[in-house]
């Protein structure tokens, strides 16, 4: 679009409605209620300033873009949709499609690329010295990544890994969740004469949902070759590619050309643990402790959304879009300028469905009667993963030829 001011890696502000500068002062974006902001000459909108670019966030901020003053803060430049980038290690076309600019979709705000390592009362602090002031405060971290910043960085990280996967002969997989699965099973499909083991340190795969569904998994990676060993680890922190044998906690030895660890990552809330106005706000897991308007405890302008909140449910991609559209109408409703009593959206946890790829054709999916694994679950959403949904969501499903 005319008008962008990318900063490398930095800021960037699409000027079509913001006019400040991006670049100099550490307090480059000033307090909120529209100050400096030159948004279509409407001098009263709040500033929502969001705290991470994964779906919870980045769906939140295209959803108000045009309700705020919106800054999106994000460590990278770009949103990755995390349940079809591991399918981009093995067929390149994906990560094509999987990875975007924020800007893409955040046509009418601004976005930092930079870690967030404090909050005040009336300010976000950031890693490259930024003071980010806020009229409402949105927690959207979900888990640690150590994704580049740059999104050029990223496409030919997975360029690296698909030629990687590519010339390996051999391949382990540490992690036997969702994505140690999906990966095993992308592999098994498009590479059936690599060698493939996969090892979980738990009794069974897929531990998160029902035993059935572990075990039509089982049977599947079994089916295809690929060697499942379970009760079994690795030890991450001596982990070397260098000799191309790993010894696993049994002692058994397994060769292989390349790895790739696919285990839980932590949660992306230690930054909030020296924080004074939100570390009370943390439960023993590092999550954060919301209300039934997803509101953080305690506090009227702070929210959270995505993984990092205590609700009890599956952390899924779908249930934290649905987190976003309900703060998306509380934020609307408590930035009108009305005397009337506002009445907020209520956030009720669900049992989703869930659904675990399985190659390019089948899936095992747990429904709340029953499981079902095969062709059906996976008409639903093995051969694009959701992609073209996702990217129709955020507003960037504009490019024929998808998939």
């Amino acid at each position: 679009m005319e008008g962008d001011r990318p900063l490398e890696c930095g800021v960037t502000i699409r000027s079509s409605s913001v006019s400040s500068d991006p670049g100099v002062s550490n307090r480059d974006l000033g307090h909120g209620g529209g100050s400096g902001s030159g948004r279509g000459g409407n001098a009263t909108w709040n500033r929502v300033v969001i705290v991470g670019g994964g779906i919870a966030g980045s769906l939140l901020a295209k959803s108000i873009q045009f309700h705020a003053d919106v800054v999106l803060i994000d460590q990278k430049e770009y949103f990755e949709i995390p349940w079809a980038t591991l399918r981009s290690t093995v067929e390149q076309q994906f990560a094509e499609k999987a990875i975007f600019s924020h800007t893409d979709y955040l046509v009418n705000g601004t976005v930092i690329t930079s870690s967030a390592v404090d909050v005040t009362e009336t300010e976000v602090i950031t890693a490259d010295g930024r003071h980010v002031t806020y009229d409402y405060l949105v927690i959207a971290t979900g888990h640690t990544a150590s994704s580049p910043r740059c999104k050029r960085d990223m496409i030919e990280k997975f360029k690296e890994a698909n030629v990687n996967m590519r010339t390996s002969s051999s391949v382990l997989i540490i992690g036997g969740g969702p994505a140690g699965v999906e990966l095993a099973s992308d592999i098994a499909s498009v590479y059936p004469d690599k060698k493939v083991t996969l090892v979980h340190s738990g009794s069974r795969l897929l531990g998160f949902i029902g035993r059935k569904a572990g075990n039509k998994a089982l049977e599947w990676l079994r089916s295809k070759n690929v060697d499942v060993l379970l009760e079994q680890s690795i030890d991450l922190d001596t982990i070397s590619e260098s000799d191309g044998i790993y010894m696993t906690s049994a002692g058994e030895a397994i060769a292989a050309d390349c790895y790739y660890v696919c285990v839980n990552r932590p949660l992306g809330s230690s930054w909030l643990k020296k924080s004074m106005v939100l570390k009370d706000s943390l439960d023993v897991y590092g999550q954060l402790k919301v209300d039934e308007h997803l509101r953080v405890k305690g506090r009227n302008n702070i929210f959270a959304i995505g993984d990092i909140i205590d609700v009890p449910e599956r952390k899924q991609g779908m249930l934290a879009q649905r987190h976003a559209m309900v703060v998306a109408k509380n934020l609307k409703q408590l930035m009108k300028v009305s005397n009337k009593e506002i009445k907020l959206s209520k956030y009720r946890p669900s049992i989703s469905i869930t659904m675990v790829s399985l190659g390019k054709k089948d899936a095992v999916a747990e429904l709340p009667f029953t499981t079902m694994t095969g062709f059906l679950p996976g008409l639903i959403k093995t051969r694009e993963l959701f992609l073209r949904r996702t990217r129709k969501l955020l507003g960037v499903d504009h490019h024929s030829g998808f998939l």
